[in-house]
C-alpha cells in the first residue's frame, strides 16, 4: 500500500462510488474547479464506481465505507477517504498538498 506519492507524480485523481453517478459526479465537478483556482488543471479528476477502479490509479478520493474495496483494487493507490461528497476537508487537504508540491499523504 502506497502511503503518500510526490505532487509532481500526480496526474490524475479518481473520485470512486458506489455505483459512479450522483454525489460523485458533484464531487468531481466541485474538486475540478478548485483544482483551476490554484492552477492545477492539468491533473485530470474522473470519478468511477469502486469496484472498477484500475490497479495502477495514483490517487482515489472515496467515501470511507468503500475504502478498503479501492486498496484491494489498487494496492499501490494512495487512497484518501471522505465522509462527505461535498465541502469535506480531505478535498481542500488534497488540491493544498497538490498546490504547495509536498507529497500527497494517504488518509484513513
Amino acid at each position: 500500500m502506497a502511503v503518500s506519492i510526490p505532487s509532481g507524480r500526480v496526474d490524475t485523481i479518481i473520485v470512486a462510488c458506489e455505483a459512479g453517478m450522483g454525489s460523485s459526479v458533484m464531487s468531481v465537478n466541485a474538486l475540478k474547479k478548485k483544482l483551476r483556482a490554484a492552477k492545477l488543471d492539468k491533473v485530470k479528476v474522473m470519478h468511477k464506481p469502486a469496484r472498477a477502479v484500475a490497479a495502477d490509479a495514483q490517487i482515489v478520493l472515496v467515501h470511507r465505507g468503500l475504502a478498503d474495496v479501492v486498496r484491494r483494487r489498487a494496492p499501490d493507490a494512495v487512497v484518501i477517504a471522505f465522509d462527505q461528497f461535498l465541502n469535506d476537508p480531505a478535498f481542500d487537504a488534497l488540491v493544498q498538498a497538490l498546490a504547495s508540491g509536498v507529497d500527497v499523504m494517504e488518509k484513513v
